[in-house]
């Protein structure tokens, strides 16, 4: 494991709480403050997780700050990154990602929860029906896309993750470690 770097002792930007429109907007709003000041920004995170939406959304922000100003973020995983927070995780660079040494990941599949009530001609709802299969196809293409983000570099590979990440899979910070899904522990 290398040293954990002095910067995650004073993060930038902390992220607590549900993963929404509030968490998003505290996000934007420090990321801001944060980019005017020199060196790594450190983004801390503790959520029992949210809507997975705006968590890619968190995550697509960190990606295309690293990608246009070539400084890389640090991830600091405190107590809880649960569902939507192993998104957010997913947008740093695994050698980026950092979990205090009692912190709990979890990652699960996305869900629908969904009630479609047929009650017409057959002609008149395969459009409802294909339209809820476009949505349950795209769910799953999008859940893919942001797994390889998160095991890029580790030795998880994506049949497993897809296979535990079905019943909620926790994974302590040591775990963690072990699997090469961050760089180290605090």
């Amino acid at each position: 494991m290398s040293e954990p770097p002095s910067e995650l002792l004073t993060p930038q930007v902390r992220l607590y709480g549900e993963v929404g429109d509030t968490m998003l907007a505290a996000f934007l709003d420090q990321m801001d403050k944060a980019r005017a000041g020199p060196g790594p920004i450190v983004v801390e995170l503790t959520t029992p997780g949210g809507d997975a939406d705006v968590g890619r959304r968190i995550a697509a922000e960190i990606r295309l700050m690293r990608e246009r100003t070539g400084r890389a973020p640090l991830f600091f995983g405190k107590t809880a990154v649960y569902s939507a927070g192993a998104t957010i995780m997913a947008g740093f660079r695994r050698e980026d990602r950092w979990m205090d040494r009692q912190a709990v990941l979890m990652i699960h599949c996305r869900k629908l929860a969904k009630t479609l009530e047929l009650s017409n001609f057959l002609a008149d709802e395969r459009p409802r029906v294909e339209a809820l299969l476009a949505e349950i196809d795209l769910g799953l293409k999008v859940q893919t896309w942001d797994f390889e983000a998160l095991i890029e570099g580790s030795d998880v590979q994506l049949e497993e993750l897809e296979r535990c990440a079905r019943e909620n899979w926790y994974i302590d910070a040591s775990e963690a470690l072990k699997r090469g899904l961050i760089a180290g522990v605090v």
